[in-house]
């Protein structure tokens, strides 16, 4: 299987799905990994596989790589949220 490279930066947003919700964003690029910030939930580490899309300072997460537990925490990023 061909290696993907994608362009991530420090700073650019989470999002599980195209044109959905803002999760969390960026908190550090390594060369191995990327650690993302979701909201409410805390730090996680990517290694790669989890990541569907990256461009115009986004990030899309594949659902069906991404450990359960961010998973869960994705889809609860905004439970805390009040209108």
């Amino acid at each position: 299987m061909p290696l993907r490279t994608f362009h991530v930066q420090v700073g650019d947003q989470v999002f599980l799905e195209e044109g959905g919700e803002e999760i969390g964003a960026v908190r550090r690029v390594a060369k191995d990994h990327i650690v993302i910030y979701i909201e409410g939930a805390g730090d996680f580490t990517l290694t790669g596989p989890e990541i569907a899309a990256a461009h115009d300072g986004k990030l899309r997460l594949d659902p069906e790589k991404v450990d359960p537990s961010l998973l869960a925490a994705a889809r609860a990023a905004h439970d805390h949220e009040t209108e």
